[in-house]
């Protein structure tokens, strides 16, 4: 008797709700996701998220492991939680739309070790309709003044079967891979964003924002559907070296319905910072073409020689042909000295004030600057960060006396062989995604804004929206680029850009250079498109700004399909999508910010469709002179991708078009708002 009366004691000592553990909860504004916050029996925290009720992240533990400190991980209790809620609008200077809501319920919990070290750490939540953001905010505290992070212990434990689209990390060619779709299950070590269907439908990307002064997060599959943040390794024992006070980059799911949720969502660029830079009225969206595709052909070498591409002649060429077509720029690869020799993973020997002797920058600059166009410049670094900071400032100044008002920088090395300066004064190498190559990105980007200078780099650290902070980060590229088409093994399939959208592009803009019309190259499929999907693909791929890449002879042979390329917009007022799935079919409709016009584009994958694509975006009761660039009866990426009809014809918001895409193939728009 006096045993059961004992163990009866003890189980209502244990189910005392003195002893439970606290549990933090917040909902998204219309309560679509809501999230929970505990700590199990050991005190590790960890956090739940469901959708309209239903589980979506089983619970995932939270922590960090230390690299000369006990871990951030066991014995807390919840301290303290609070709520705030936010609701505004605020303005793109450039972008897929003018204005952006930002609306947003925010739970903030205190974990608080019960050890005698009673170190804190505060979990961030902020929950919006379509998504939400985490991240880890460590105070100022006794017993912990700076972090040396060997691991992040924050989980993504996925409830239900799903299908992944992904790429892997740690591998030599950085991001520049072609998307896996496999089942969940099959994903190793995952770069982001990485996009999940699960099988009834939702949408889910984990990716992450504001990735400032700490390493790039990749996704570790530990076992079944638990994914395990993943740190870029740093240049020390420690991946992330931070002094107290700080936060960790946001860890963010958008999550969705439709695979067009995730593409219209503004969750990436609703949790960076506001604009730092002040007034950006010189930042300019364009058009351009280049010194660039030639060279990829093997027509043209950035070396000197008999072949050098950017060369006086050469390149007023290109200022003529920008200046006819209305296209604001011309980017030179090539005119500085450093391109001789093994520059490839070195660039010891780059030069960015120097130039070739065939090539002369203020001569070209001010021929440019009387047709109306301005040169964009270029920084290869061959990813050797120390040779290229040490000659940044001059080189900006150089830009900046003569007018260059843009520079595409690039970090061609193998993931793991970019060159950076430690504290310890000495050159180690280092991930393209480590901390220290967070830092120097940022580095640059103040460094040209002083001289009021955009950077569109290329082979950079993921783009995690920064572009709202900084926003002369005005793109870059960071996947499978239009150049595969030219030389790859194998080249860009022709499902690529259907992926691309659903996937790379969550995070922002890529300069994906389109616009090809000569489809033969060195790659075994060519260019695996037709000509009315590379005109598409200045409306689906979205960057403020669009390269017109192919060469000068075959535009000037095709001026008809040209003209949508003249005449297609970079900046806009509106996006919607209006229909998609993941790596088989886009239809995406923007709205023009300097004009009442609209501009459609649809892609296919390999198979040929058939789409519906509602008017409803266009303004009702008014008409427009819809100018199409279709698909002909016969066109077919593998036997016939120049076949392409112009026509034109009346349209209203009432009207539906039937749009048929070639195998390969796709259809672009302009629907120009006609007189009321």
């Amino acid at each position: 008797m006096i045993l059961r009366l004992l163990a009866i004691a003890a189980l209502a000592f244990a189910a005392s709700p003195s002893l439970a553990a606290v549990t933090a909860t917040a909902t998204s504004p219309d309560k679509v996701l809501s999230v929970s916050v505990t700590t199990d029996n050991d005190g590790q925290p960890t956090y739940s998220v469901s959708r309209l009720g239903r589980p979506v992240i089983a619970p995932s533990k939270l922590g960090f492991i230390l690299v000369d400190a006990p871990k951030l991980q066991r014995n807390f209790e919840v301290a303290d939680q609070k709520t705030r809620s936010v609701d505004e609008t605020w303005d793109l200077p450039w972008g897929e739309r003018k204005s952006v809501r930002n609306r947003f319920n925010e739970l903030r919990v205190t974990l608080v070790e019960k050890t005698p070290l009673h170190r804190r750490l505060d979990v961030v939540f902020r929950l919006y309709d379509d998504g939400l953001g985490f991240r880890y905010e460590f105070p100022d505290q006794a017993n912990l003044k700076t972090a040396r992070i060997g691991e992040e212990l924050t989980e993504f434990s996925l409830v239900d079967e799903a299908t992944a689209w992904w790429i892997p990390a740690y591998e030599w060619n950085r991001e520049e891979y072609l998307y896996n779709k496999t089942p969940i299950e099959e994903v190793s070590i995952a770069q982001t964003p990485m996009t999940l269907r699960t099988k009834d439908g939702l949408h889910v990307s984990i990716h992450e924002a504001a990735l400032v002064d700490y390493a790039g997060m990749n996704l570790a599959r530990a076992q079944d559907r638990r994914f395990k943040a993943s740190l870029t390794p740093g240049i020390s024992e420690a991946k992330v070296e931070r002094a107290l006070p700080f936060p960790t980059p946001w860890r963010t799911l958008q999550i969705a319905d439709s695979a067009g949720g995730l593409v219209t969502s503004s969750l990436i660029l609703n949790l960076n910072d506001p604009n730092k830079l002040g007034d950006v009225s010189w930042i300019k969206p364009m058009k351009y073409v280049g010194v660039w595709w030639e060279m990829h052909l093997d027509h043209k070498t950035w070396g000197s020689g008999p072949k050098h591409g950017a060369t006086n002649d050469n390149v007023m060429r290109h200022i003529d042909f920008a200046a006819k077509h209305g296209l604001g720029g011309v980017l030179v690869e090539g005119w500085n000295k450093g391109w001789d020799g093994a520059w490839f993973a070195d660039g010891s020997e780059f030069s960015f004030t120097e130039s070739y002797p065939d090539f002369d920058l203020k001569k070209l600059t001010d021929y440019a600057r009387q047709k109306g166009v301005v040169l964009i410049g270029h920084h290869e670094t061959a990813g050797n960060t120390v040779v290229y900071e040490r000659q940044m400032d001059a080189a900006f100044d150089l830009y900046k006396s003569v007018g260059v008002p843009a520079v595409k920088t690039g970090y061609v090395a193998d993931a793991g062989g970019a060159q950076v300066l430690g504290p310890d004064g000495k050159v180690h190498f280092a991930w393209h995604e480590s901390q220290a190559l967070a830092g120097h990105h940022v580095r640059v980007l103040e460094a040209a804004a002083k001289r009021q200078i955009a950077i569109n780099s290329h082979e950079p650290i993921k783009d995690t929206g920064l572009r709202r902070t900084y926003p002369n980060w005005i793109s870059r590229e960071g996947a499978r680029g239009m150049e595969f088409s030219a030389w790859g093994q194998p080249g860009n399939p022709p499902e690529h850009e259907a992926n691309l959208v659903f996937t790379r592009l969550l995070a922002g803009p890529m300069d994906y250079t389109p616009g090809i019309f000569g489809m033969k190259t060195k790659a075994p499929d060519g260019v695996a498109t037709t000509w009315a999907k590379q005109l598409a693909l200045y409306v689906v791929i979205y960057s403020p700004i669009q390269m017109a890449a192919d060469l000068l002879e075959n535009y000037e042979a095709n001026p008809k399909p040209f003209k949508f390329i003249e005449d297609v917009p970079v900046d806009w007022a509106d996006t919607k999508v209006v229909n998609g799935e993941i790596g088989d079919f886009v239809t995406i409709a923007r709205k023009d910010r300097k004009s009442d016009d609209w501009y459609l584009g649809a892609v296919s994958d390999e198979q040929g469709r058939v789409l519906s694509a509602p008017l409803s975006f266009l303004d009702p009761g008014r008409k427009y002179r819809a100018e199409i660039y279709r698909d002909g009866d016969k066109a077919d990426w593998k036997t016939a991708p120049q076949d392409i009809v112009i026509e034109t014809r009346e349209v209203t918001a009432a009207d539906t078009l039937t749009l048929r895409l070639a195998p390969g193939g796709g259809q672009a728009i302009r629907f120009v708002a006609l007189k009321r």
